[in-house]
């Protein structure tokens, strides 16, 4: 997937709040797979500000590399907002982030069912010392499409917590 311009100028600015505030940012990542931070180290000089992606497709993955309990996932699945919660606060708890932001979601063509449709993403945002902010959306058109949408968001609601 290429990184749209738009998106790339969106990111910069993230970088350029974060580094004026000397935070430091974090990614746990399902359905986009690592492709916010990708979009965020596209940029040079990132480095001063990203400080580690985390690529949790798998539910082991989530458990294993920021902490989900697997009683959670069972009982909400993979793609709900108590997932994408503990996915954004075991980021910040595993890392030296002071933010980071989690995205959990139905990608697509297929994998979506009445309760959880193609193009739902959770998203989470932890910052060190403040309540964890959660939401979803519902994006429409393809895979490619939804995951677009989904890291522009991502890297809107990290914004919010700078």
């Amino acid at each position: 997937m290429m990184i749209d311009g738009a998106i790339l100028a969106q990111a910069e600015a993230l970088l350029q709040r974060c580094r004026e505030a000397g935070l430091m940012l974090a990614t746990a990542e399902s359905c986009t797979g690592g492709l916010i931070a990708a979009t965020l180290t596209a940029i040079a000089g990132s480095s001063d500000v990203v400080e580690r992606g985390f690529v949790t497709y798998s539910n082991e993955a989530k458990t294993d590399l920021v902490g989900v309990d697997p009683a959670l996932i069972a009982a909400h699945g993979a793609v709900s907002e108590p997932v994408a919660r503990t996915m954004a606060e075991g980021a910040v708890a595993r890392s030296r982030a002071d933010i980071a932001v989690s995205v959990t979601g139905v990608a697509g063509p297929g994998g979506g069912s009445a309760a959880k449709p193609v193009g739902l993403v959770w998203f989470g945002c932890a910052r060190r010392g403040r309540e964890t902010v959660s939401l979803s959306h519902v994006f429409p058109g393809d895979r490619t499409e939804v995951r677009r949408a989904t890291v522009a968001e991502a890297l809107r609601l990290a914004g919010k917590a700078v």
